[in-house]
């Protein structure tokens, strides 16, 4: 396919490069091959394509990362299609192995509408997988904080859609979540503990599945939540601004953390990578990115009168609960009166408006909060 004579450019020559790298290294040295902001079948029969003809003989897994909203809601979809393709089920050696995005999506579409995103491509791809006879391998991109899917793990794995935790549970564990996790024996087994226990109780025991109700009540906490977080993140004039000066966005893209750029390219905040994101806004203690959306999603919801219908789903129903959870969990953290003096010393007094709207936005999700758990 490569003429012998061909020069690509570094981008292209980096991959073919990682290409010959796997060709030549042992195959038990290497495990998945994870496509990053994956969004269609031709994704995974390229890089496909390019291992074999980088030499790659045996089968290796090629793991979709599905990351955005629109790439999680055409998760199903993409699978489904691949599985379709006689050649593609050849070189399928053992389970089809998808990896769900929580940073990224979060970070496109905030915590609520990537949440629902989230359990309704899992349910999805359990669904073709079983239609189509194939063992499914869901592999979770956790973060360590609540704005990039992080959370209690027991809590987290019996809150996954039934049959999706079937015996087996892959997730990433990061940064400094590693060594908090897994740096002392003793914390190491207990946290391993945890995980085994919450994979057998929900591979033997699952979840039940939502109620209609509850889903149609789900679908609209997310068109709500995903509108009022893209109005201020996306749509807001002032918005880039105003993180850029009142968060140290700046200075943690220069500083050699993590094992990736601070940034993927140019531009604004969909440019970020989720790491200097979340921790720009832990830094300050506005803990923006886990809540911002649930404030107007909530409310709409106890103002249609669906008060009962919150509490129920609460009660009955380990996906929401735990959602609700880490939402609490977080505005305690949050600090209205740290950001204001993070405000004062460092934001220009055009953009101080912004901020002030930032933390009122605080206060409402808390009391909506406490009014869905007492409707």
């Amino acid at each position: 396919m490569l003429p012998a004579d061909f020069e690509p450019e570094a981008d292209t020559a980096e991959v073919l490069a990682t290409c010959r790298e796997i060709a030549a290294a042992p195959a038990a040295s290497l495990g998945s091959y994870v496509i990053s902001m994956a969004g269609a079948a031709s994704d995974v029969l390229a890089v496909q394509l390019l291992l074999k003809e980088a030499g790659v003989r045996r089968p290796m897994r090629v793991v979709p990362l599905f990351e955005t909203l629109a790439d999680l809601d055409h998760a199903g979809p993409v699978i489904e299609q691949l599985l379709g393709l006689p050649d593609y089920r050849k070189r399928l050696s053992g389970p089809q192995e998808v990896m769900i995005g929580y940073s990224d999506s979060a970070k496109d579409a905030g915590t609520t509408a990537a949440a629902w995103a989230q359990y309704r491509a899992q349910e999805a791809l359990v669904r073709i997988c079983a239609e189509q006879g194939v063992e499914l391998v869901l592999f979770h991109g956790r973060g360590g904080t609540v704005g990039r899917g992080g959370g209690p793990a027991h809590a987290a794995i019996l809150s996954q859609p039934p049959g999706s935790v079937a015996g087996r549970f892959r997730t990433t564990e990061q940064g400094e979540m590693i060594r908090f996790k897994f740096g002392l024996p003793d914390i190491a087994e207990q946290n391993l503990n945890l995980y085994l226990s919450a994979v057998l109780e929900a591979t033997l025991l699952p979840p039940p599945p939502p109620e209609p109700g509850w889903r149609k009540l789900m679908d609209e906490l997310a068109a709500d939540g995903v509108a009022a977080y893209r109005a201020v993140v996306r749509e807001h004039p002032d918005f880039v601004e105003y993180f850029r000066q009142a968060t140290p966005e700046q200075e943690l893209g220069r500083l050699p953390l993590g094992s990736r750029p601070a940034k993927r390219r140019q531009g604004g905040i969909e440019s970020l990578r989720a790491i200097p994101w979340i921790f720009g806004w832990t830094q300050t203690r506005l803990m923006l990115p886990a809540w911002l959306g649930w404030e107007v999603a909530l409310g709409n919801a106890v103002g249609r009168g669906e008060g009962e219908q919150l509490q129920a789903m609460i009660e009955r129903w380990p996906f929401f609960r735990a959602r609700i959870d880490m939402l609490e969990m977080v505005l305690a953290k949050a600090d209205a009166d740290i950001a204001r003096l993070y405000d004062e010393q460092l934001v220009s007094d055009g953009l101080l408006p912004l901020g002030e709207h930032l933390r009122d936005l605080i206060v409402a999700v808390r009391g909506r909060c406490a009014r869905t758990y007492r409707p």
